[in-house]
């Protein structure tokens, strides 16, 4: 036991240490550091890499702990009073995503021939593996872009809630599959719904207080959030469910009450910690690869790509949310979830499908990884690419060019992107002057923003700012003034600079006012032929100082 304990132990410093050299790597060639762990794993391993850990137990250990606390936190991530407020277009979303994945997936493998196929089960935990998408994923990727509270960044996290969601009553159904009888399927709903209340019940008449009284002590937040995880867990598989669907329960009750935000705060750095050893884990089990397991790994996620893209994108376009939503949504949900390897896993211990389909989702799984850190990486340069296609075929978000040109006509002042600062700077049009908005139009991709700018005056049109000729179906050649006030940072698919060359073309009389992040970019934005150039963090710097002079000379 001691042996094994400390061979335990080699094994997850092996794993952070190897981590954490091809992370390193990974930042100097400008790749996700999820590409490092997954490396370091196979490094790691046996069939492709040093055979440092061999050890079967030891690699299901450290996947089983890094697998359930992940599920903690992403519980702790799942707000349900937000999910009720998401309103019909998501739901309908989420609802057909999941179903119309799980039916495509199942025709199309019924047609492929699997030497594991050994149950009338087989396609169906294909179909349910190519439906979810990895929360893990595209919540640290989509953080790292600065995406997050985008329209295509709210539709990814609220499709991916929904998809837990259906994870969780599949689930709850998996032990009776074999014997499905409405008794038992009944039976398996209520422990379901009684783990659910319970476990809310608790959280908020006893947790809260312990919480509220342990708040000026953060280690005693952390050991109590965690015994939590791990007690419900308990419960979950006593009550005859899974152990991660009892992890993702625990962290949900949390996260439905006010001091959910506090817990996590303090989880962030043992978050990362399991983050880590979950994807070294699933490095480890990467086997030498063949002809089968790469065709197979390639059409799962082609299937998962080409799925996302019909059942996301024509929902976001038919509920008026924007093309490019709808495509930037899909491709953030290219990739086969973490969860699916718990259902698998299930689904081997009750006998359902054998280890082989395991290993070859696995597969499918790495490689959907690696390849959605790129997707997701140049979502709206693929997006772009995408809606040049179907607007030569017809399919656009622009209204009526005439209709555009005519309403643009009347307004001189063109404000591109809607973000903080055009926010702030319409705030105070509308307050200090109301007779300027009538004289201002709004160009952006964000719909949610259409109603109230029209309401306080403004104008509001959509249009894809990285492709000029959306901008030149506009009619902006009038324009007096040209704001964009988006720095390149949050500028998805163009830059300042390309956008004022396309922007002097299309208007050459404009006094074209841009924004950069940093002095450099400023003077290549004047030398380019821009009237003024924004840059916040100077403008923040000047104002600190002028306040901190003024205080001075009061003193």
């Amino acid at each position: 036991m001691e042996h094994h304990g400390v061979s335990l132990l080699t094994d997850i410093a092996y794993g952070i240490i190897f981590a954490t050299l091809l992370s390193h790597v990974a930042k100097i060639l400008k790749q996700p550091l999820i590409l490092g762990y997954i490396l370091g794993g196979v490094l790691l391993g046996k069939e492709l890499g040093l055979g440092l850990v061999t050890s079967e137990e030891s690699i299901e250990l450290i996947s089983e702990i890094g697998l359930i606390l992940l599920l903690f936190i992403i519980g702790l991530e799942i707000n349900l009073s937000e999910l009720a407020k998401m309103g019909k277009t998501m739901f309908t979303l989420g609802f057909v995503q999941f179903f119309a994945c799980l039916g495509i997936s199942i025709f199309i493998f019924q047609f492929y021939q699997l030497k594991f196929q050994v149950s009338n089960f087989t396609t169906l935990y294909i179909g349910i593996a190519l439906s979810l998408s990895s929360t893990l994923i595209v919540v640290k990727l989509l953080q790292d872009k600065l995406e997050i509270s985008t329209v295509s960044g709210k539709l990814t996290i609220g499709i991916l809630v929904l998809q837990d969601i259906w994870a969780i009553l599949f689930m709850g159904l998996q032990p009776n599959l074999l014997n499905p009888e409405i008794l038992l399927i009944l039976k398996s709903i209520v422990l379901i719904i009684i783990l659910i209340l319970a476990s809310f019940l608790t959280s908020k008449f006893i947790l809260g207080k312990i919480f509220a009284s342990s708040a000026n002590r953060p280690e005693l937040v952390l050991l109590t959030s965690i015994s939590w995880c791990f007690f419900v867990t308990g419960l979950a598989q006593k009550f005859g469910l899974s152990k991660e669907m009892g992890a993702l329960v625990a962290g949900m009750s949390i996260a439905a009450f006010p001091y959910g935000t506090d817990v996590i705060s303090k989880l962030t750095g043992i978050r990362d910690f399991f983050v880590t050893l979950f994807f070294v884990s699933l490095g480890l089990k990467v086997q030498t690869p063949n002809i089968e397991i790469i065709t197979f790994s390639f059409l799962a996620v082609g299937v998962v790509i080409i799925n996302r893209l019909i059942t996301i994108t024509p929902i976001v376009y038919y509920f008026k949310t924007g093309l490019r939503n709808g495509i930037v949504t899909a491709i953030n949900l290219s990739q086969i979830s973490e969860f699916a390897l718990v259902i698998l896993a299930l689904g081997e211990s009750y006998k359902h499908v054998n280890s082989s389909l395991q290993s070859y989702i696995l597969n499918a799984t790495i490689v959907g990884s690696i390849i959605s850190t790129y997707l997701i990486k140049f979502n709206h340069q693929i997006a772009g690419i995408l809606i040049n296609f179907l607007a030569r075929i017809g399919i656009n978000d622009k209204q009526d060019a005439r209709e555009v040109v005519e309403e643009i006509g009347k307004r001189d002042i063109i404000l591109l992107g809607y973000f903080r600062i055009a926010n702030l700077f319409l705030e105070h049009v509308y307050d200090l002057s109301p007779s300027l908005p009538s004289r201002i139009v709004v160009v952006d991709y964000n719909p949610a923003n259409k109603k109230k700018l029209e309401e306080k005056g403004f104008a509001w049109h959509y249009a894809d700012l990285a492709h000029p000729d959306t901008l030149s179906h506009l009619g902006v050649e009038n324009a007096c003034f040209i704001i964009c006030s988006v720095s390149d940072i949050f500028l998805k698919g163009t830059t300042n600079l390309r956008l004022l060359e396309n922007l002097k073309k299309l208007s050459p009389n404009a006094k074209c006012i841009m924004t950069a992040d940093e002095l450099p970019e400023k003077k290549k934005l004047l030398d380019a032929g821009a009237y003024k150039v924004l840059v916040p963090g100077q403008i923040t710097g000047e104002f600190l100082f002028e306040v901190l002079m003024e205080t001075i000379r009061k003193i």
